[in-house]
């Protein structure tokens, strides 16, 4: 198949189940066509069945907002019909769903058919779609797309109470490729030292530090953390209120002993060197951070909130606990990471919910299977116009 696939290029997690999608699909022969404003910060190097279309956005001055848009309609319009793509399917509703639907009208009125999927991933359902000024267009986008899945059950849901979405929606949840997320101990052994000595415990976060991730928390958690056993504490990212956490760091008294290394390309590595993961969020839709965590045998302590529970089952696999509530995120991550047999058990189910349940080999074929289905149902829906 020829797809095209859009998505937010540099931010969050929908970007990067978008742009690892397009990846795996390019590896078992699907030729991909990345239709965004910058190149997607996860596509290093060029695969030779993927193509990048960057959209160029006019700065003409009697634009105060410059009409991204329609630019994107009409560079999706244009790759599909240049490169005769069989559908697109777009990652977060706003605007990408829109910019899809006038691709599709435009190319239909010179006779060409391009259906188009919509995958939700969070927050353009639960904030952005919530917006009065964005929840009409969000609901139309959504009805008309001619595909619609969500990444979770949670998401699901959400969508049906906030939006009124009576249609079908697909639940195909993120997935991580476990040979590419893994723990290698030689690497391990050589790149550990870097960040955390023999004897401590090195903890991780890792997001785009909105205020919905609650980075404040993790350093308090932190704090308690490092006071009961020597520890560190590996943050990766960037975003709003990373500054708010450097200074609550060292208000804390335990700056010397947290990283913010800000984005890195090489998540997969860095998470390995840890032990367990803090994720705090006040919504996950998901989860992918602790799912690329878990198939790196890295345990997550997390909030019970969101599709979280979907991935993480309490006591088994990491632990879940409300949000906010540090006192007891601090307790949980103490209690495993004093207990090596505890943590073990926990690092070995977590990474075989990854390979058994969330792993790209498994998740990859439904996404194949949806494409045909909707393939087969706009083929049907053209015959049936022609026969009318």
């Amino acid at each position: 198949m020829k797809i095209g696939i859009t998505c937010y290029p540099t931010y969050g997690g929908s970007g990067v189940v978008a742009t690892e999608l397009g990846i795996e699909l390019a590896n078992r022969g699907h030729e991909i066509h990345f239709i965004t404003y910058s190149q997607p910060f996860r596509l290093a190097g060029r695969d030779a069945n993927i193509r990048y279309h960057e959209v160029p956005v006019s700065n003409y001055p009697l634009f105060e907002y410059p009409p991204y848009d329609l630019a994107l309609a009409t560079c999706m319009a244009e790759a599909a019909e240049l490169h005769s793509l069989d559908l697109l399917h777009v990652h977060y509703a706003i605007p990408h769903s829109i910019s899809a639907l006038l691709a599709r009208q435009m190319l239909a009125s010179r006779g060409r058919d391009l259906p188009f999927i919509t995958t939700l991933h969070g927050t353009d359902i639960t904030l952005v779609g919530l917006d009065r000024s964005y929840l009409p267009i969000t609901k139309f986008g959504i009805d008309e797309s001619d595909g619609l899945t969500a990444i979770s059950s949670h998401l699901r849901e959400r969508t049906r109470e906030n939006l009124g979405i009576t249609r079908e929606i697909e639940v195909i949840r993120n997935f991580v490729n476990c040979n590419f997320y893994r723990r290698d101990p030689d690497l391990v052994r050589q790149q550990r030292p870097r960040y955390a000595d023999a004897h401590e415990k090195l903890l991780v976060h890792l997001s785009n530090f909105r205020p919905v991730k609650r980075v404040l928390d993790v350093i308090q958690v932190f704090a308690q953390v490092s006071r009961a056993l020597p520890s560190r504490l590996l943050m990766i990212g960037d975003g709003p209120d990373r500054s708010a956490a450097e200074f609550l760091a060292s208000r804390l008294g335990v700056a010397d002993r947290v990283d913010f290394v800000g984005k890195q390309e090489n998540v997969n590595q860095l998470i390995a060197l840890c032990d367990l993961m803090i994720l705090p969020s006040e919504m996950e839709s998901f989860g992918l951070a602790a799912l690329e965590a878990m198939a790196c045998r890295v345990p997550a302590i997390s909030t019970r909130v969101g599709g979280l529970p979907e991935l993480i089952e309490d006591g088994v696999n990491g632990r879940l606990f409300p949000v906010g509530d540090v006192e007891s995120m601090a307790a949980g991550a103490i209690s495993i990471l004093s207990d090596p047999a505890l943590l073990d058990r926990l690092a070995s189910a977590a990474r075989a919910t990854a390979e058994k349940e969330f792993s790209a080999s498994s998740i990859i074929p439904l996404y194949e299977s949806y494409y045909q289905q909707v393939l087969g149902n706009s083929q049907t829906r053209k015959r049936r116009g022609r026969s009318i």
